[in-house]
C-alpha cells in the first residue's frame, strides 16, 4: 500500500488527511522526527505533507534531509500553512517543498493530491 508521510501537528488536519487517504487506498504515517521521515520516505513514500505553521515540528530540517538524499529528492512534498504566513511559505519553498498551499486550498485539493499520489483519479468525496 502506498504511503503518505504527514509531518502534521494539528490533529484535526491529521484526521482529515487520514480519512481522505482511506478513500485513495493510501496509508498515512504521522511522524515527528527528521530521521523517521527520511527512513519512511526511503521505504516508499508517495507524498510528504508538511504543516509549515508548526513551530514544534522540525519540518525545515526534515525537508533538508529529504532533499539531500538523491533517492528521495524527487518525493513530492506539499506544505500547507496559514495564508498570512508569507515568511513560512518562502521557507517551505527554500527547504524543498514541491507545492505550498494555504490551508483552505489544501483542504480543497486534498482528495486530488492523494489520488495523484495513489496513481488514480480523484475520488468524488468532498473534504469539508
Amino acid at each position: 500500500m502506498p504511503r503518505v508521510i504527514a509531518l502534521v501537528e494539528d490533529l484535526l488536519f491529521l484526521s482529515r488527511i487520514r480519512e481522505a487517504a482511506r478513500g485513495s487506498g493510501l496509508e498515512v504515517s504521522a511522524l515527528r522526527g527528521i530521521e523517521e521521515v527520511a527512513a519512511a520516505a526511503a521505504g516508499g513514500a508517495a507524498l510528504v505533507l508538511v504543516d509549515a505553521d508548526s513551530d514544534r515540528l522540525p519540518w525545515p530540517a526534515a525537508l533538508d534531509r529529504l532533499r539531500a538524499e538523491p533517492a528521495l529528492a524527487e518525493v513530492p512534498v506539499v506544505a500547507f500553512l496559514s495564508h498570512v504566513r508569507r515568511d513560512r511559505a518562502e521557507a517551505a519553498r527554500a527547504h524543498g517543498a514541491t507545492r505550498v498551499l494555504a490551508r483552505s486550498a489544501f483542504v480543497q485539493e486534498l482528495s486530488g493530491l492523494l489520488a495523484n499520489a495513489a496513481g488514480g483519479p480523484p475520488s468524488q468525496e468532498r473534504n469539508p
